[in-house]
């Protein structure tokens, strides 16, 4: 523990959470199916939050966030191994949704749930003061910690990494999209991401870590 009793009470408050399964948005109809199992890296000292979607299956089960594959993937774009990515000195992880949301139809992850970031978001802000570095993985954590400024696609809004990182008033947002093999072709039909966007990224991290 951080020693901090206030971020100790929110861990636990975020653990013990059920609105998803007891109260959900949109009526007992979209409950989710399965019990919950919130999953976030809290931190007073963490300077880089990684703000991803929310938790797969795979995590779900493990309950340690990008135990995967993925996590594999993002680790390699930042430039770090597995003891750095989860000390959570170094780093914090709070996705849009704190639990696995379930499979669309065609399989895919479903997007998270609308019940937790108006739950919890602003509090969990509150309690990490030292982020001065976000990493807006996706849609749902690019529109929420961009607002207005995000574009209308992931893929534009990674490509103006450069315009938000030179905006003053921290925290520097990072635009990333999700390191899902899913998105293997467009990372290779798009090679300025690993030419320009990783070198920057791991140089943000690099001075964040030291």
């Amino acid at each position: 523990m951080d020693g901090d009793d206030g971020l100790d009470d929110l861990r636990l408050r975020i653990a013990a959470c059920r609105i998803c399964r007891d109260q959900p948005a949109r009526g007992p109809a979209f409950r989710l199916p399965h019990e919950p199992r919130p999953v976030a890296v809290l931190s007073r000292k963490a300077r880089i939050l990684i703000a991803g979607q929310a938790p797969g299956l795979r995590v779900h089960r493990s309950g340690l966030p990008f135990d995967d594959a993925s996590g594999d993937r993002l680790r390699d774009w930042l430039g770090v191994d597995r003891a750095t990515f989860y000390d959570r000195d170094r780093f914090a992880v709070a996705a849009m949704g704190f639990c696995f949301p379930g499979y669309d139809a065609k399989g895919g992850d479903l997007p998270p749930r609308r019940e937790c970031a108006p739950a919890w978001r602003p509090a969990v802000m509150a309690a990490m003061p030292s982020v001065d570095l976000v990493l807006a993985i996706g849609r749902h954590a690019q529109l929420w910690h961009l607002g207005a400024r995000a574009e209308k696609t992931v893929a534009a809004t990674v490509r103006r990494f450069g315009d938000y990182c030179r905006v003053n008033a921290p925290p520097m947002v990072m635009p990333l999209p999700h390191p899902s093999w899913r998105n293997t072709a467009w990372l290779r039909a798009n090679p300025w991401f690993a030419e320009d966007l990783l070198p920057l990224l791991k140089s943000l991290v690099k001075d964040r870590i030291a």
